[in-house]
């Protein structure tokens, strides 16, 4: 009895070893499959092993965004990527970002043809980067345009005198700090701005030129703050063709990019650059308001981002 006691005692180790390595087994095959996945269509923009067409959404507001950089800075450097997809949606935002990112589209441009693909909205400094690629294209009803630079800054100092506030202050210059908000603008002020405006819009009118192959007065003559639909952006030359991706894959097979090749879209981890439009911080609002997590960014979602613009702004909106 004593022996078949043993018996049974060592059968039960043995199947639990035997159940330990069963799921070990697993757990290393399961491991093996998500890094082979990884390698293979990787989602955290650092390649692919096979040929492939790269596509990069640029959505919302524009800022300086180091990620985006990065990631069209690896996809430049990335042999299996044989053409690129700018995918907009985009009013504009920060002339400074639209600036950084024009520069990395062009650079990229430079070793594989490169299309952007417009969806709702491309307009200031989201056509800003939408003319750094090779071809456009847009929707007929996308909205295009919006060139142009603006400063803007609220007025409060009539809410000061009703509320009795006055501010003090000691300046090593009368241009010093100005505009403020906490009085009104002279006339002085205003020129200061005024040329500052016009020396980035001056900017981006010679590109537009530029790229979309215009003289500078017919640049100018769009260049008034106008949108206009992709009907219209395509009669004015402001972008190629309408349509959509399927347009664009059109276009890179005449540049010897193989049509048939999969379309593998690159992702930002986080989403947006900094903590205040990250979608850990729209979580932590969303949680804050009562709000369902649907995984979304709520600030970028409801326009919020663009308050917190700083700098020079190209930017649209009603």
């Amino acid at each position: 009895m004593a022996l078949r006691a043993d018996d049974l005692i060592d059968r039960r180790r043995l199947r639990r070893k035997l159940t330990f390595w069963r799921v070990a087994a697993l757990g290393v095959a399961a491991a093996a499959l998500i890094a082979l996945s990884a390698w293979v269509y990787n989602d955290d923009f650092t390649g692919s092993a096979v040929d492939h067409i790269a596509k990069v959404r640029i959505e919302g507001t524009i800022t300086e965004d180091e990620d985006l950089i990065k990631r069209l800075e690896t996809i430049r450097q990335s042999a299996k990527v044989k053409g690129v997809i700018l995918s907009i949606d985009s009013p504009g935002g920060t002339t400074v970002g639209g600036e950084s990112i024009f520069e990395e589209v062009r650079k990229l441009a430079g070793d594989k043809p490169v299309v952007a693909e417009v969806g709702t909205l491309a307009a200031s400094a989201g056509y800003m980067i939408a003319s750094a690629a090779d071809h456009i294209v847009a929707r007929k009803s996308s909205i295009v345009g919006s060139i142009g630079v603006l400063i803007q800054y609220p007025d409060v100092s009539g809410l000061m005198d009703k509320l009795g506030i006055k501010l003090e202050e000691v300046k090593s210059s009368p241009l010093k700090a100005s505009p403020s908000p906490f009085k009104p603008t002279n006339d002085d002020e205003r020129a200061m701005v005024r040329k500052l405006i016009l020396d980035s819009y001056d900017w981006f009118v010679g590109i537009v030129a530029e790229r979309r192959k215009m003289t500078r007065e017919q640049a100018l003559a769009l260049a008034d703050g106008s949108i206009f639909t992709g009907r219209q952006a395509l009669a004015n030359h402001l972008i190629d063709a309408v349509g959509g991706e399927t347009e664009a894959i059109d276009w890179l097979a005449t540049k010897g990019v193989d049509a048939k090749l999969k379309v593998v879209e690159w992702k930002d981890t986080e989403g947006r650059g900094s903590f205040l439009f990250s979608r850990t911080m729209a979580r932590t609002i969303a949680s804050a308001l009562g709000l369902p997590d649907a995984g979304g960014d709520v600030i970028h979602e409801i326009g919020a981002d663009r308050l917190f613009l700083d700098g020079l702004v190209s930017v649209w909106h009603p």
